[in-house]
């Protein structure tokens, strides 16, 4: 029996007075499975392509609709939209005047009212058992009216339906809330305009506010080259807003039509500035929302098993168009990735038995395979299935796998299953007891035949997600939109945690997987605290390398700005946190495993949904008069047929097993060193001082050289004068493969005729891991021949990889040590960006102490083996305050001065001076040869022998 989803507004004017009564019918959902047949469970109620035709946002025979306006206010990537109408009833007979709003699937509905002739009804959220109640009572007095609820393709239909005397005017207005995800690099804000007639007042306002910055505004041509010059966009820095806003001749279809030429979904994209990769952390309103967006980072190696179903039914378009994904799907894979392919129909069978490397050749005779496949039989998903898991299982214990790749299973259906195993719940317990922690499996059901509940329920359980795809003429183009989504998989088992005691109700923090060009986000409460900043922690894994990222948020600075917004939304994280924690909790929801723990999930989403005023499966929308006399009930009927509301993928990556949180509390790596020690809720602050020893050698400034000699407790300084672009030998030890390299940078003007240098860059490069960490002014790069992760200055953050660990300080120092035995901190040094002589530069810092081959050598490096110095005949020079004396090292007798050069590890802006004997001419005499003997071509190159 088909099962309708019905959205009922209904309003019956009674003859003999001025009341209105309002009642819902709907589907209520049970705790109870329905023992029909699960095929005719899951038909969808969708809009065809006639009806698609037909649709009015507001719709009568004689009604003259005097505006039409749609507000959309985006704050931090959480969107209020409002949707308004007023409409008058021009005819001579009373009639039914409808209002009908396509809303994202993802929507929450938050509120609707009406004005009908000064009688106006304002909405409330109460629990779904109110209209239980009053549905009854209608019904038992014979006064139900009904309209269906209807879905496309990202859309699903909100209609009301009034009945109104003559001349009656009437205001509609609908508020709706949902959080925007990220997908391949942008936020999309969909808004489907379809008045169906010509509005004298037709506007479209979007307003965007993103506190940290708007990288780029796209406005997308979806409504017709007859719109382009129509649409509006001006942006700042943190804001924009976009109006469209077509007269009523520019809303006609031709010069002389009658009908509107406004049909079809206005669309803006947007991205925001990230100025680091350790995300962006905003308090507001008591409540702390975490982005997580890296980029710049290798994405890992990939090991992929399709499962293509083959059936009978798949036999036409479905086949067609999935053979065209796969054919550009295939084409993506790298010599780095693995992948085989599984067909089944009532058999399966594997093109290799085995992974195989995504080849050329390998990927050719795939895709002969695919072209080759003709639909026919039954459907035995539970097989098919288990395959594909035994594959990866073989793959991975004979270690043909790189461990910090990604294993995915991508399954392609049409419909349920018909042979061997077809008892769904069976099905998923299979797979869930042979899939592996480190699997994840991806569902795609394409059309409605499919039990996409089914689909949804075995993706969120292992670590994946599910998309309906659209059986039509672009299923191919959806199947590799899709599959672009996933097919960068950048980072693996992140978790977001934060000190004790400073947050509450943190949604999922723990993620299996995040995938280039989406987002992750966590949202909780901040508890009470002496502290004006929340620090969060992220940490992760990437290809070879460990990274831990520290972020920082002000307890008031966005609340400030919001203030001073006009359009902005300002209740805006307290409304996303409620939003993220209901998803969540609806998914985890439909995967509970007794009949108290679902109850006990409905009652936290029912109270969370008449708190923040979402209507939600759970909930209805009661709508009442001033006076309470009249009422209307609007609810959100389950949709068994695209799945409970989703949460699968809320924020952009793929969940860990198990939607509960780990633990929040966070406790730094064992090797971040603390210089004192911090009680235990202070330990994860980090390393907040230095951590080099006092004793050290340095070369800072322009470029000033501070070499220590221990044994005669002396300080010994010289400058070198060479070129912009000159690349110096620091530190060069072939002994252990160790080279530290600086590259100058010249200032923007000359001084007294002589133009500075400093350094702009400095790398180090470890041969044997074959890693090379290059710190510049404005980033931090990490490569090792196949893989390239920068890094911005923007955050804290710690990542190991082999026998390197780098910890960067926000906007200080990055310090690098190799297998413990060696460390290289690199100190910034901003300027301001406007000075018309200065540049940014960096100052190097290596300690003593480093444990070298008796090979090094370098500007810095030779002095590993400290020469014999002696200073004598110390005089006053023309200088009072600095001596002169002469100096004996390697031979040679130097005329040197007694002066100070700055060290700026405590104090950046004036540095603390250490005083040194000083050798001019670029050190000559000091070092060994001349300083053009460690000019090197390249900034990970050798120096040649001098």
């Amino acid at each position: 029996m088909r099962r309708l989803l019905l959205l009922l507004l209904g309003l019956l004017l009674l003859q003999q007075g001025r009341s209105f009564e309002f009642v819902i019918d709907g589907e209520w959902e049970e705790e109870t499975s329905d023992p029909r047949d699960h095929r005719e469970r899951h038909k969808r109620a969708i809009l065809t392509s006639e009806e698609q035709e037909d649709f009015e946002a507001i719709r009568g025979e004689d009604i003259t609709v005097k505006s039409y306006k749609v507000e959309s206010r985006i704050t931090s990537r959480f969107a209020h939209t409002t949707v308004r109408s007023s409409v008058v009833n021009s005819g001579s007979k009373a009639q039914s005047i409808g209002f009908n709003v396509q809303i994202p699937k993802r929507a929450f509905i938050t509120n609707f009212t009406m004005n009908v002739n000064g009688i106006i009804f304002v909405g409330s959220v109460k629990e779904k058992t109110v209209a239980r109640n009053l549905y009854a009572q209608a019904r038992a007095r014979g006064k139900a009216a009904g309209i269906v609820r209807a879905n496309s393709q990202d859309m699903e239909t909100f209609k009301t339906e009034v009945h109104v005397p003559p001349g009656s005017n009437i205001e509609f207005e609908l508020h709706y809330q949902e959080m925007m995800h990220r997908k391949l690099g942008f936020y999309e804000h969909s808004l489907y305009l379809q008045p169906g007639r010509l509005v004298p007042q037709f506007q479209v306002d979007v307003y965007i506010f993103e506190p940290k910055g708007i990288s780029t505004v796209q406005t997308p041509n979806t409504l017709g080259e007859k719109f382009a010059d129509v649409i509006k966009v001006t942006s700042s820095k943190e804001k924009a807003h976009i109006v469209f806003k077509p007269n009523l001749q520019k809303q006609r279809k031709c010069d002389n039509c009658t009908g509107s030429a406004i049909d079809g979904v206005f669309t803006v994209k947007y991205d925001v500035t990230r100025d680091s990769n350790a995300g962006e952390l905003q308090v507001s309103d008591g409540h702390f929302i975490q982005f997580f967006a890296p980029s710049n980072l290798s994405p890992l190696p990939k090991n992929i098993v399709f499962v293509i179903d083959v059936s009978g039914s798949m036999w036409g378009v479905k086949m067609k168009q999935t053979v065209e994904a796969m054919q550009a799907i295939l084409d993506d894979l790298t010599i780095d990735d693995h992948f085989s392919v599984i067909d089944f129909n009532h058999n399966v069978r594997c093109w290799s038995e085995e992974l195989v490397s995504g080849s050329t050749i390998q990927v050719a005779d795939a895709k002969r395979y695919i072209q080759n496949i003709k639909p026919n039989g039954g459907t035995n998903i539970n097989e098919a299935l288990m395959r594909a898991v035994q594959m990866l299982v073989k793959a991975s214990n004979q270690g043909l796998i790189d461990p910090r790749s990604v294993s995915m299973i991508i399954l392609v259906s049409d419909g349920d299953p018909t042979v061997g195993e077809i008892k769904l719940s069976t099905i998923q317990k299979n797979v869930k007891r042979v899939m592996r922690e480190e699997f994840s499996l991806f569902s795609l059901g394409i059309g409605f035949d499919v039990d996409y509940d089914f689909l949804e329920r075995i993706a969120m359980e292992n670590r994946g997600m599910a998309q309906r795809i659209y059986a039509n003429h672009d299923a191919a183009e959806q199947l590799r939109m899709f599959y672009s989504q996933v097919s960068s998989p950048l980072l693996r088992r992140i978790t977001v945690q934060f000190l004790e005691d400073s947050v509450s109700d943190v949604t999922q923090n723990r993620f299996d997987k995040y995938f280039s060009g989406s987002e992750l986000v966590v949202a909780g409460k901040v508890l009470p605290s002496e502290s004006n900043t929340l620090t969060s922690f992220t940490t992760a894994s990437a290809a070879r390398l460990d990274i831990t990222l520290h972020t920082e948020g002000d307890f008031t600075e966005l609340d400030t700005a919001l203030a001073k917004q006009q359009h902005s939304f300002t209740g805006f994280a307290r409304q996303m946190w409620a939003y993220i924690t209901i998803k969540q909790l609806i998914s985890e929801r439909s995967l509970a495993p007794t009949a108290v723990k679902k109850r006990k999930i409905t009652q936290r989403i029912m109270t969370l949904a008449v708190e923040h005023q979402f209507v939600t499966p759970l909930t209805a929308l009661l709508v009442e008069s001033e006076d309470t006399n009249e009422r209307l009930l609007a609810d959100s009927p389950k949709d068994p047929k695209h799945g409970c509301c989703s949460g699968a993928g809320v924020g952009g990556g793929s969940a860990s097993s198990g939607l509960a949180p780990v633990r929040v509390v966070y406790q730094p790596p064992p090797w971040v060193q603390m210089t004192t020690e911090a009680p235990p809720s202070q330990a994860a602050k980090g390393p907040e001082e230095w951590t080099l020893p006092q004793q050290i050698t340095l070369v800072d400034s322009d470029p000033h050289f501070i070499i220590h000699l221990p044994r005669s407790n002396m300080d010994v300084c010289f400058n070198i004068d060479s070129t912009p672009g000159h690349i110096l030998s620091l530190v060069d030890d072939s002994g252990t493969g160790l080279v530290v390299n600086g590259q100058l940078v010249g200032s923007k003007q000359a001084h007294a005729g002589k133009l500075s240098t400093y350094f702009g860059t400095i790398s180090v490069y470890y041969q044997p891991d074959g890693v090379s960490v290059t710190v510049g002014t404005d980033s931090i790069a990490l490569m090792d021949g196949t893989n390239n992760h920068t890094f911005t200055w923007g955050a804290t953050a710690h990542i190991t990889q082999d026998g390197v660990r780098i910890s960067i300080v926000k906007d200080s120092h990055v310090s690098i040590v190799i297998n413990n035995n060696v460390q290289v901190t690199v100190l910034l040094h901003r300027v301001w960006k406007k000075n018309p002589a200065n540049v940014d530069f960096l100052g190097l810092y290596i300690p003593n102490d480093n444990q070298y081959s008796p090979l090094v050598h370098g500007l810095i490096g030779q002095f590993s083996r400290e020469p014999e110095v002696s200073v004598y005949n110390v005089h006053e020079g023309p200088d009072p305050l600095k001596k002169e004396a002469t100096m004996e090292v390697k031979g040679n007798k130097l005329p040197v001065t007694r002066g100070w050069q700055k060290d700026y590890r405590h104090d950046k802006k004036h540095g603390s001076n250490v005083y040194c004997w000083f050798i001019h001419n670029s050190g000559k005499g000091f070092i060994d040869g001349h300083y053009t003997d460690y000019i090197v071509p390249n900034l990970n190159s050798f120096l040649q022998a001098l």
